[in-house]
């Protein structure tokens, strides 16, 4: 294997294996800001070592190990080294006979839950928690997480640097909180997770329109966390919405890897076990008083309950979007109840809607609305301001499909 190659696979390795590198050398260091950097310190050693000596057969064990072999060095080198590694040697003996029923009531045996659990610590601002478990068990860069959060990179780079400042004064154990303080921390739980799944199924930035292992990740993690909560309804709500979204990965990109939008989907290439996962998950998040997620997850079973795109309930959709709106005040949310409207009454009904928010300074850079406002102007007939609308928004998104495809539109209006 040449230079080169290695290094692309080093690279894609990397993107795969490096939350589960950084949460096993977390759970020996017990710092999240030490563990990321000791995984750095094994990715550069692959750059180095890999060209020369080849790919080994499982590369994330690899990473892993050389990172935890680096991190029991850091740690000899402390002062503390004799009561670090008595206290390593406790632990390891207590592992060989585990209790498994307290291990099933207190402890959540997964590295990346416990790694979310701590990112999401109360000391962290709701932002930072976010920002932090997307750096470290999403793996996404600040770019990815500033486009996710509508800000502004240099400012999601700052908060995740405070942050893991913030866990490593405050001495924040590397374990898993007991079950009432692990529910105080649930809803920035169930955020990450879903922002994690939103980047792999729309890929902010790059050439390929979806990344398949986070959105695999997400799913994995939300399902984790259903058999932890049985009882949390938005638990269930979020796994549902995923469940549901991901049932249509297989129909949203053509051979060429380009995007195939919602309404142009070939629904025969849903997969339709996911969906019934997703609908029984969201049989047991329903209650008197839906959360967000459970709302969300309504609208997409409206989808996947359409066996055309006609059949869609749309004046359902809309007003579910009114009610989300009611729960979680958005500008983002107000847009997509701009799409549903604009389905269920017309296109001039949606484009009212959506040119109210052209005002919101969190949607000054957002794709998506000069992306729906082209598409209504279109539907209108009002070619050469669609245009105008596909255009800019091809110039706003960092994703390489994406752009093609509003710069397909464009040319589309034929002027």
């Amino acid at each position: 294997m040449g230079e080169s190659d290695a290094r692309r696979t080093v690279e894609a390795v990397w993107r795969m294996e490096a939350a589960r590198v950084v949460a096993g050398i977390a759970a020996l260091v017990r710092d999240v800001g030490l563990a990321e950097e000791l995984a750095q310190d094994a990715l550069v050693a692959a750059l180095e070592q890999w060209p020369r000596d080849g790919v080994p057969a499982n590369p994330g064990a690899w990473l892993t190990t050389v990172g935890k072999r680096r991190a029991v060095d850091t740690l000899r080198r402390r002062q503390t080294q004799q009561r670090t590694l008595a206290e390593l040697g406790r632990d390891l003996d207590e592992q060989v006979t585990p209790d498994f029923d307290a291990a099933l009531d207190e402890h959540i045996e997964d590295d990346l839950l416990r790694l979310i659990f701590v990112a999401c610590h109360p000391i962290l601002s709701p932002i930072a928690r976010a920002a932090l478990t997307l750096r470290l068990v999403g793996g996404l860069t600040t770019g990815e997480i500033a486009r996710a959060f509508l800000t502004t990179e240099p400012t999601v780079g700052q908060r995740i640097t405070r942050a893991k400042q913030t866990l490593a004064t405050a001495r924040i154990p590397f374990e898993v909180p007991g079950p009432a303080e692990r529910a105080e921390r649930l809803d920035s739980v169930l955020e990450v997770v879903y922002l994690i799944f939103n980047e792999g199924y729309s890929a902010t930035a790059g050439d390929d329109w979806m990344r398949p292992a986070l959105c695999q990740e997400a799913l994995r993690l939300a399902r984790l966390l259903q058999g932890l909560m049985p009882d949390e309804p938005e638990v269930h709500g979020l796994a549902a919405l995923l469940e549901i979204q991901a049932s249509r990965t297989r129909a949203r990109t053509g051979p060429d890897g380009a995007p195939i939008l919602l309404n142009d989907q070939d629904r025969g290439r849903w997969d339709q076990w996911l969906i019934r996962r997703g609908l029984a998950a969201l049989d047991k998040a329903r209650t008197d008083h839906p959360g967000p997620y459970a709302v969300q997850a309504e609208i997409a079973a409206c989808h996947a309950r359409a066996r055309t795109p006609e059949e869609t309930d749309w004046a359902r959709i809309a007003a579910l979007y009114a009610e989300l709106a009611r729960l979680v005040p958005s500008p983002v949310v107000e847009l997509n109840r701009a799409v549903a409207v604009a389905q269920a009454d017309g296109p001039a009904a949606g484009l009212e809607l959506a040119r109210e928010l052209e005002s919101e300074p969190a949607l000054a850079s957002y794709h998506l609305l000069p992306s729906v406002v082209g598409d209504l102007l279109f539907k209108l007939g009002r070619l050469p301001e669609a245009r105008a609308e596909f255009e800019r928004a091809a110039a706003l998104t960092g994703n390489a499909r994406e752009r093609a495809l509003l710069l397909d539109r464009a040319a589309a209006c034929g002027c």
